[in-house]
């Protein structure tokens, strides 16, 4: 099980971490609601970035369940990152290098 934290993690290590399947794991994805379309990691839930009300949905989650949290490059992954530690996140993992390095790595995404 990963230690709770916010970090910046590798795409292997983040893909363990969802194989493990810890309790209550939300995957999120807050890029597009196209980008997602075209390819993302099993089981995620989007949340677009550039949503106007994006930081109230992200105040919305339960911020006890653990994060694996990525968007296309890191950047806005990043961001959001950021925001989840200021309201009160205990365990998230930013896949550093986003989908691209999560494909890049020789992992799935899924289009359904």
């Amino acid at each position: 099980v990963t230690a709770s934290g916010i970090q910046v993690v590798q795409p292997d290590d983040a893909a363990a971490t969802i194989a493990a399947s810890p309790d209550g794991l939300v995957i999120l994805d807050v890029r597009t609601p196209e980008e997602f379309a075209e390819g993302h990691i099993d089981g995620a839930v989007m949340i677009d970035f550039y949503r106007d009300d994006f930081a109230a949905e992200l105040a919305n989650l339960d911020p006890d369940v653990p994060y694996v949290l990525y968007c296309r490059s890191g950047n806005r992954s990043s961001q959001a990152r950021e925001m989840m530690a200021q309201l009160g996140f205990t365990t998230v993992n930013d896949v550093e290098g986003g989908v691209i390095a999560w494909q890049n790595a020789g992992l799935p995404l899924v289009t359904e």
